[in-house]
């Protein structure tokens, strides 16, 4: 059976087949050295993130304006707007008072 897709869990990374089942669990912990992960790293402590997610706001507020895009996503519409807003204010942005400035 093929690999549909990935999942994570904590301390894994999950295969699951088409139907959705899950195949094999990967341990990550034996992949992963201390070094390798950052501690205590926020998008607060990197403001870059936080302009990307705005500009990429600006975008595509821009975009739909100009009727490029309407308020769906991906090829079979499985995204919207609302997974789009959520994203970015995840990131630290702003979808409706997008600020691009890094500082």
């Amino acid at each position: 059976m093929a690999v549909a897709s990935i999942k994570f869990e904590p301390g894994y990374l999950v295969t699951v087949d088409e139907n959705g089942k899950e195949m094999t669990k990967y341990p990550i912990a034996d992949a992963l050295r201390a070094m390798d992960i950052p501690t205590g790293l926020t998008y607060t402590q990197i403001k870059s993130i936080t302009a990307l997610a705005n500009l990429m706001a600006v975008l595509i507020r821009t975009l739909i304006d100009r009727q490029v895009l309407d308020e769906s996503f991906m090829e079979n519409d499985d995204l919207d707007l609302d997974h789009i807003i959520k994203s970015v204010e995840d990131m630290g942005g702003a979808y409706h008072d997008p600020d691009i400035s890094v500082t």
